[in-house]
């Protein structure tokens, strides 16, 4: 065999461990709907997105596929995203034990998770990357998120030196006993990404009520 057909044997391979989209879902709504070690206890939360930032559903998300050739698979390295001042490497992420997706360890809270059931940011499909809002000692990587307005960008570094470039399209919080799998994770025809972290109101006993989310695609590679 080739060292092309190896490579493309591994791909395939690699690509077939990937959970079913219906089952990262599920995962997501029980356990990422709870990145559980925000603490919710600072005296001005988290900024929430506002209803004019939130994705229009009349609009096909694969709008603008095909505008960037999707790239091969590549570990991301970074995350930044300039309008919050967000400047985090990125870890690998998968499941825990009890099933649900790992979030980052929360004594560092400038963090970020890439999970790695889905695509890496940058292939074809729904890139997903995870982070704190918050830990007890404050402010988390993700806790401006939910301030990000239609049109900032998201970028991730990876490791085959390439930035994908992301453009938003919308910001939403949606609850975690009503998360819209299919919406926030389902192919969009291109490559997208998702930025997910806590969000809603709080409570002591149950922690942030659900996720706000960032949907994003594509727009450049440099």
């Amino acid at each position: 065999m080739s060292a092309s057909e190896l490579a493309e044997a591994e791909e395939e391979a690699r690509r077939k461990k990937r959970a079913p989209w219906g089952v990262i879902a599920l995962v997501l709504l029980t356990g990422l709907a709870l990145i559980r070690n925000g603490s919710g206890e600072f005296d001005v939360g988290p900024p929430q997105p506002a209803t004019a930032a939130a994705a229009d559903s009349r609009v096909p998300g694969g709008t603008f596929a095909g505008a960037v050739q999707p790239l091969p698979y590549a570990v991301p390295d970074r995350v930044r995203i300039p309008a919050i001042q967000v400047d985090a490497p990125v870890m690998a992420v998968g499941l825990d034990a009890q099933g649900w997706v790992d979030a980052p360890p929360p004594e560092d809270p400038n963090l970020a998770g890439w999970f790695t059931g889905a695509v890496s940011p940058g292939e074809k499909g729904t890139a997903v990357v995870v982070g704190h809002v918050d830990n007890r000692q404050g402010p988390a990587v993700f806790y401006g998120l939910g301030a990000l307005k239609k049109g900032n960008r998201v970028e991730v570094t990876r490791q085959d030196g390439k930035t994908a470039v992301f453009e938003i399209y919308g910001i939403e919080v949606f609850a975690k006993d009503n998360f819209p799998g299919d919406r926030v994770y389902g192919s969009k025809g291109g490559p997208e990404l998702r930025v997910i972290t806590c969000g809603g109101g709080f409570s002591k006993q149950n922690g942030y009520q659900g996720n706000v989310v960032v949907f994003a695609r594509l727009v450049e590679v440099r």
